[in-house]
């Protein structure tokens, strides 16, 4: 029974951390100000930028044995760059444009997945591989290895000291986030410039660069997770459009979190859960699994309408959340 729980919680773990890392990053976003519904683009185009440059390097190594900060180092710089590039162009439509942030951010999304499922095709097309996939094989191994704990490790162990560098990175990160948002004056300028801008820029707070800074420190971040999810949870495979809807998962896991990055690492523990929780039930059927994975967005709706409801300014968005700025009207 331990053994199962255990191995429960290190799934759910796996499928989770790809969502703390996109919500972590659109919670620092919307702080601001910013609705980004591109993050399923930005953590696609983050990961086949990490891919990519991973894939040049292994191309590179002519059966040489790799360097572990070159193997490690190009993949993730290439997902951040890849990332914040990402945020650029959201940040210079909406902000500077002033273009509306929900049409932007879903042709964020669209040209995002684009960008990797042509990439991504390319690359398969230069391997010649039978199925249309790529394998980095010596990549993932880096970025999988875990804590040397020998081999007769307890349940313990299992659950909590068994995962990949990012996975703990993840953590990390949101902890930061949250660290910064409430106890530091850069967190209190950033949610002054998301829930009134105007006062903010009258106590000469500079509203735009705190959202273009925030936007694209957010990217970087949610491209982590597409990365992870291809060097750590899928085993260094990509594949076209194999991310599923897990891009839209971390903005459920936004609204989840009542915009707390320290929440949402237990939430996405939670919804990565509800996703693997029914391979564990003997003879569940197909139409059972889906409802299991429906219900991280019916607890979200539920989440929604609870804090709707009661009104508590801690668990409200920021207050100028998806509007342009125009200092003009101030």
């Amino acid at each position: 029974m331990i053994a199962t729980i255990a191995a429960i919680f290190q799934r759910a773990v796996a499928q989770g951390i790809p969502l703390l890392f996109g919500s972590t990053g659109e919670i620092l976003t919307e702080k601001s100000g910013n609705l980004n519904l591109g993050i399923p683009g930005i953590m696609y185009v983050g990961a086949i930028s990490g891919v990519a440059g991973s894939f040049l390097y292994e191309l590179s190594l002519n059966g040489n044995e790799p360097n572990p900060f070159l193997i490690i180092g190009i993949p993730l710089l290439c997902c951040i760059l890849g990332s914040m590039f990402m945020g650029l162009i959201y940040c210079f439509l909406t902000v500077t444009l002033r273009a509306n942030q929900n049409v932007t951010g879903l042709a964020l999304t669209t040209f995002g997945i684009g960008i990797g499922n042509f990439f991504g095709g390319s690359l398969i097309n230069i391997v010649k591989s039978d199925v249309p996939s790529i394998s980095l094989n010596e990549t993932t191994k880096f970025f999988k290895t875990t804590l040397p704990l020998g081999e007769n490790i307890n349940s313990f162990e299992k659950m909590f000291l068994s995962y990949g560098f990012l996975a703990y990175l993840a953590v990390i990160i949101a902890l930061i986030a949250s660290f910064v948002l409430n106890r530091t004056r850069v967190g209190l300028n950033l949610r002054a410039v998301g829930e009134n801008p105007a006062t903010a820029d009258a106590a000469g707070i500079n509203v735009s660069r705190y959202k273009y800074i925030s936007t694209c420190i957010g990217s970087a971040v949610a491209g982590l997770g597409g990365l992870y999810y291809v060097m750590d949870y899928a085993n260094g495979v990509w594949s076209n459009d194999a991310f599923g809807d897990r891009g839209w998962l971390a903005i459920a896991l936004v609204i989840f979190s009542v915009w707390k990055p320290a929440v949402a690492i237990l939430g996405s523990i939670l919804f990565g859960a509800l996703y693997v929780i029914p391979y564990y039930i003997p003879g569940i059927s197909i139409s059972l699994i889906k409802i299991f994975e429906m219900l991280p967005y019916a607890v979200t709706i539920l989440v929604l309408i609870l804090t709707s409801v009661r009104r508590k300014r801690e668990t409200q968005p920021p207050q100028h959340l998806g509007l342009s700025y125009f200092r003009e009207e101030r």
